[in-house]
């Protein structure tokens, strides 16, 4: 199939005219459109989530493969020109929301689901998500999905730009501020990368797909600590990140004295602090992997530091 002469069509048929400032980056390669199927692993009975569907050829594949497709897209011409060409085609199991994905109540999909859509026993929801995302919102759209939302997505299969992929894929030492936001909420890889190319109009970066799995918080974030005269108590995800946030603070700095200066402690006592989180005392935030940040946490904690 000639996507790039099917979207160039539909362009000039409609009067789109795809704004970078929102990302609209059309995808034109069939290849690409088989990875990201074949990434999402889908089974008849899936709830879908699509977001930024544009002209709807991804959607359309969903479709054909899943139970129902809700597809939010924000532009409200494409949304427009969407449910006309799904109404052409006569598919019936998609729902176009026009919305903004950041307002979009995922709970929704809670009605689709029989038995009810439902946290269950891992915390996670009983839908998937299909997205090509506007670098712009990459991060913020991960927050949401992976930190907010109640009723987390089961899969996630994004496309964003390459460099991002690489950064929350990363291990240690390239480990970033943004690689353990992700890595302590989910399992990321990424599954392909994309050539600028596979896109119209052609973006000035390349893009890479990456298969992110939400799961419950590892052993050591749920565990309970007994502190000397103040009970048990559980390590909470916000006081976590604020340590974080400090060890990155200054990323040419040792580990040790980005601390001692964020939680205004002796250099001398942090650096014990480390060994006893079996450190060295000249560790870099970007060495430490998800599970060492938590392994220092609770060192931390068990002296009320943080």
């Amino acid at each position: 199939m000639d996507f790039l002469k099917q979207i160039k069509q539909l362009c000039a048929l409609y009067n789109i005219k795809p704004a970078r400032s929102r990302g609209q980056n059309f995808l034109i390669s069939e290849n690409v459109y088989q990875k990201i199927i074949t990434a999402a692993g889908l089974k008849p009975d899936d709830i879908v989530l699509e977001v930024g569907p544009g002209l709807g050829f991804l959607t359309e594949m969903l479709a054909r493969r899943v139970k129902k497709v809700i597809a939010v897209e924000l532009d409200d011409q494409l949304a427009e020109v969407l449910r006309e060409r799904l109404a052409e085609q006569k598919i019936e199991n998609v729902e176009v929301v026009n919305e903004d994905i950041f307002i979009f109540n995922p709970s929704r999909l809670a009605s689709l689901r029989h038995p009810p859509l439902t946290k269950g026993r891992e915390g996670r929801g009983s839908y998937k998500i299909v997205a090509n995302l506007p670098y712009n919102i990459t991060s913020r759209f991960l927050r949401k999905f992976l930190e907010e939302v109640e009723g987390k997505p089961s899969m996630m299969v994004l496309m964003v730009q390459k460099e991002v992929a690489e950064r929350i894929t990363a291990k240690p030492p390239q480990m970033s501020l943004l690689a353990v936001s992700v890595q302590f909420f989910a399992e990321a890889k990424i599954m392909a990368k994309v050539s600028s190319g596979a896109f119209w109009p052609q973006p000035k970066v390349d893009s890479a797909i990456i298969h992110l799995t939400p799961r419950p918080p590892l052993p050591l974030a749920s565990l309970k600590l007994r502190r000397s005269g103040r009970g048990e108590g559980v390590v909470d995800e916000k006081n976590f990140f604020k340590l974080v946030r400090v060890g990155f603070s200054a990323r040419r700095k040792m580990l040790k004295n980005n601390l001692a200066k964020g939680l205004n402690v002796k250099s001398e006592i942090m650096a014990e602090i480390l060994r006893q989180a079996g450190l060295n005392e000249k560790t870099r935030a970007q060495e430490l992997s998800v599970e060492k940040w938590q392994e220092l946490f609770i060192v931390l904690d068990r002296q009320n530091m943080v």
